[in-house]
């Protein structure tokens, strides 16, 4: 088994509070979800109201499978005109790993 995990680190553009940065990071997040039916959520940086991260995690039997999958989210999130991807940190792993 294939564990991977994706973390972006997102500038937001032109949000002034956080209730407008929860209107941005939202629809993201469960449009990752809704698209690829990973584990997604913002997972840092919730007191700034200009910086995001959004992290994801997915499991699979194959590792290109999972591969492709980071890699579209990446494209997908870095697509988007309302945020700037600074950073993408990611990590794949087996079970077997120690």
């Amino acid at each position: 088994m294939w564990i991977g995990w994706l973390e972006l680190d997102l500038l937001l553009g032109d949000v002034h509070s956080l209730k407008e940065k929860r209107s941005v990071i939202r629809p993201i997040v469960a449009e990752i979800q809704r698209r690829y039916a990973v584990s997604v959520a913002e997972v840092g940086d919730q007191d700034l109201h200009r910086r995001g991260t959004v992290g994801l995690a997915a499991v699979s039997g194959d590792r290109a499978p999972l591969v492709d999958l980071l890699d579209s989210v990446e494209r997908l999130v870095a697509g988007r005109p309302e945020v700037e991807l600074l950073t993408a940190h990611r990590s794949l792993r087996t079970s077997d790993d120690d």
